[in-house]
């Protein structure tokens, strides 16, 4: 965690409901350009909800998220170009080949589609339709289009989902790279992370 002063993202006493269920109360954290943080906690603990709310998808009911000290709710279409969120679902055409998954996605996030299949290991999957991958392929492809929206704040919920050991190799060098460019990471989990130094803000707590 940095300092309030140099803290890019803020949030102050998030609470949120849900049928009239109190699932965010209180919830405060803070993150500077190169951190990350991940939220831990058993199952129903907030933790999706909470990437949700930051990322502007889910309503408050009480406190507030800033970016350089400007509640995201006065400029939300700001705060939504400023972010790439990643929830369970991957969120590709399954009729469309990968390649034009990511191109998409490239289109407005001027990335390198290229070198987002190579971070992957993707490249020969290229120009198979979405709907023939295999679970971990679709999270590796959805991972790409994270990578391609270029931009500084990712929310990944469970992101090595389907993922195994040489796919999570590669996920650390992409997060790694993306925080060593002053990017900033704020992912659930239930299992290790490449997230070498990342604060942990467990909602069970």
């Amino acid at each position: 965690m940095t300092p309030a002063s140099e803290a890019t993202l803020r949030a102050v006493g998030l609470v949120v409901l849900r049928s009239d269920r109190l699932v965010l109360d209180g919830v405060e954290l803070e993150l500077g350009r190169g951190g990350a943080l991940l939220l831990t906690g058993p199952n129903g603990a907030g933790k999706s909800t909470l990437l949700r709310a930051l990322a502007g998808l889910c309503p408050l009911a009480a406190g507030r998220i800033e970016w350089d000290g400007i509640d995201t709710r006065d400029a939300p279409t700001e705060h939504a170009g400023r972010l790439a969120y990643l929830g369970h679902q991957d969120a590709l055409k399954p009729g469309l080949s990968l390649r034009e998954n990511l191109h998409l996605t490239a289109r407005t996030g001027g990335g390198d589609t290229v070198a987002a299949l190579a971070a992957f290991g993707l490249e020969e999957l290229a120009a198979l339709p979405v709907r023939l991958l295999s679970a971990g392929q679709r999270r590796r492809a959805a991972l790409a289009r994270v990578l391609l929206a270029d931009v500084p704040l990712w929310l990944l919920d469970e992101p090595s989902l389907g993922l195994d050991s040489a796919a999570l190799v590669r996920l650390g060098v992409v997060l790694a790279r993306h925080r060593d460019a002053g990017g900033m990471v704020i992912a659930t989990t239930h299992v290790g992370l490449p997230l070498p130094d990342a604060a942990v803000l467990d909602l069970a707590a």
